[in-house]
């Protein structure tokens, strides 16, 4: 079971207090089973004997027993309650650690709103099954095996009544168990379901309410938790019928021990005081079964979570650092293709075909073509989002497959597509780039980037507010705080992927003035839409159907490339085409 390898491993490092809670869930237990022996000495030694002293000095060590019970109980509690968290913390940072090393194949597997459900409710289920599992589970086959020798010892004739009622109650749990586990299973997935319907609406509200699809969205989510909620009830019912038959079994026990019981004390052949306590040791026996049904109620909720959490923290990400990373001789930025194609897993096609071109320090590269010819593709290759299928791909002279990923990622600055902010302060997610920078360079980044002035005018300036994804700002706001957060990093390498859409032509236009003559030693990546964007770039490489169909200067492929005449042409007119 996943949810057996998971706790071998995880409580490793617990060896010390888990032996405490065990050693303290023990004692417990044997103290609880040691009272019903002293109940009966009263009945027999002091209350049939109208010995009065004997009943004060026998009550007095009952009343202490307790008392020692009762702090035992709760400093195992206690000490249960620090494992089951600390295991719940352990999960969830190996989850989180292992979810930054996954690449975009490995995200779109398990999916955000799965990934998220993991690393909450998965593992809550884990806590929870783990702290009564050590106050519960450690106590109830202690409390079950003595109460079966204690009763023996109080008479072994009626101890024959615990042959029926301790099977029949194991059956009733263990097809419990059998049928509950699926519907756990499903239940999990159905809440994955939940989140993300949820997700969407809470990010897209505001497209769907410029359609007129609430209600649409509404039914969509209803239909989820609809889902859930019937998953859920048909678990619940399944309890609905087993804890009825427990309660049935214990209690006809119960009786039969009274009725049987009484014939002996009728006839001289048990002492009152050893029935009561007879009596006490088989509710503690049943009692002991009952909370093995409470665990039977986590276990296969747990079990489901433990599989979930095991299967990402197990997952070998497809991109990582190799064993021996190479280390270039000198850090430059120039990026080489050697006939690169790239296919995604199951796709018909390949995305990218026989790319082979330099990109060079100093130099800005454009990258432009159609919707979908594979440019934001290309920039995750560099990036070694994924890995080339065909051909080479080199940094400095090293193939980025032999690089260290955080060495590689330290040479790349990134403004991706979709800007995104983190909550926190301007100047937080502007030392995002580069912990250590002072003031007066994220002033400087945000010069080149065109965004010093809302800035100076927002209350706080470097310690303005900003909310989670930048929703406080505006969309060209946002691109200007990510291009001047890759300006801080100050890299040997810029991507731009088409982060310029949101700005107006004036701005757009001092903005790649300034970024010239900042990023003169880096090697300049720019991925765009716009011609006017890339105009006096130095070399601009045209992308068709995956491959690269032209490249050159501006001027240069308006007389040697016909899908870059057309593209001029339909932005700026037949006559710049011209």
């Amino acid at each position: 079971m996943a949810l057996i390898r998971m706790m071998r491993e995880r409580l490793a490092r617990y060896r010390g207090p888990v032996a405490l809670v065990v050693v303290l869930t023990a004692l417990q237990t044997a103290v609880g089973l040691y009272l019903p022996n002293l109940t009966a000495n009263i009945i027999n030694d002091g209350i049939a004997k109208g010995n009065i002293s004997y009943i004060w000095d026998t009550g007095g060590l009952m009343l202490g027993l307790t008392l020692v019970q009762g702090v035992v109980a709760v400093v195992a509690v206690f000490w249960a309650s620090r494992i089951s968290m600390g295991v719940g913390r352990d999960l969830r940072d190996a989850i989180f650690r292992r979810v930054l090393l996954f690449s975009a194949r490995e995200m779109n597997h398990f999916g955000t709103p799965s990934l998220i459900t993991r690393n909450t409710n998965d593992v809550q289920q884990i806590q929870l099954f783990l702290q009564m599992a050590l106050t519960i589970m450690v106590g109830a086959p202690i409390m079950m095996v003595g109460g079966i020798i204690m009763a023996l010892t109080e008479d072994a004739t009626l101890s024959l009544l615990l042959v029926v009622a301790v099977p029949l109650m194991a059956i009733v749990v263990g097809t419990m168990l059998f049928v509950a586990v699926p519907q756990f299973q499903a239940m999990q997935v159905k809440i994955d379901r939940i989140n993300q319907v949820l997700r969407e609406q809470i990010t897209g509200v505001r497209v769907i309410r410029a359609f007129v699809r609430s209600g649409y969205e509404t039914d969509r989510f209803a239909v989820a938790n609809a889902n859930l909620t019937h998953t859920g009830l048909r678990v619940n019912r399944i309890f609905v019928l087993a804890f009825p038959t427990l309660m049935g079994i214990m209690n006809l026990t119960s009786v039969a021990v009274l009725w049987f019981g009484g014939g002996l004390i009728g006839r001289g052949q048990m002492p009152i005081g050893n029935m009561t306590a007879f009596l006490a040791y088989i509710l503690q026996i049943l009692m002991s079964v009952l909370m093995a049904v409470m665990m039977v109620i986590l276990v296969p909720r747990a079990e489901a979570s433990a599989e979930r959490v095991n299967a990402v923290i197990a997952t070998v990400p497809a991109i990582a650092s190799p064993p021996d990373p190479a280390s270039p001789p000198a850090s430059s930025g120039r990026i080489e293709l050697r006939n690169v194609g790239f296919a995604y897993p199951g796709g018909e096609h390949p995305v990218l075909e026989g790319l082979s071109f330099e990109l060079m320090p100093g130099q800005t590269s454009a990258i432009i073509g159609g919707t979908g010819v594979g440019k934001t593709t290309l920039l995750g290759l560099i990036m070694r989002s994924f890995d080339v299928t065909s051909g080479g791909l080199l940094v400095d002279g090293v193939d980025v497959r032999e690089w260290a990923l955080d060495d590689l990622w330290a040479q790349i600055g990134l403004v991706p597509q979709q800007a995104y902010l983190f909550s926190g302060t301007v100047g937080d997610n502007l030392r995002f780039g580069r912990d250590g920078a002072s003031d007066a360079e994220l002033w400087h980044a945000l010069e080149v980037a065109q965004a010093s002035d809302f800035v100076a005018a927002m209350g706080g300036q470097l310690e303005a507010t900003i909310d989670q994804g930048g929703t406080n700002v505006s969309g060209g706001q946002r691109q200007r705080l990510s291009i001047a957060r890759a300006l801080v990093k100050q890299p040997r390498i810029y991507l731009f992927d088409d982060c310029f859409s949101a700005l107006d032509a004036a701005t757009d236009a001092r903005l790649r003035a300034a970024l010239k003559a900042e990023t003169r030693q880096s090697s300049v990546v720019i991925v765009a839409q716009r011609v006017s964007t890339i105009l006096s770039a130095e070399q601009i490489i045209v992308l068709d159907g995956g491959r690269v169909v032209g490249s050159g200067t501006h001027a240069e492929l308006l007389t040697s490339c016909t899908a870059y005449r057309e593209i001029v042409a339909s932005q700026l007119g037949e006559e710049a085409a011209a």
